[in-house]
């Protein structure tokens, strides 16, 4: 399985919302610690995280 570098993740998230990448690293490191609190399986993680980071963003734009 690829994994891909929480930096790159960041920063494709940060380009794609039209945020600064240090909102979205701290947005990033707060949910893959949320995630990782109550998960059992760690694969899935980081997608889970940056799906919500992006969708918090998404979010705050569309209001």
């Amino acid at each position: 399985m690829q994994t891909t570098s929480p930096e790159k993740i960041v920063h494709e998230i940060a380009e794609s919302t039209d945020n600064d990448e240090e909102l979205v690293s701290k947005m990033y490191a707060e949910a893959l610690e949320d995630y990782r609190r109550d998960a059992r399986i760690m694969d899935y993680v980081p997608l889970f995280a940056a799906k919500r980071v992006r969708q918090n963003l998404q979010s705050r734009t569309a209001t």
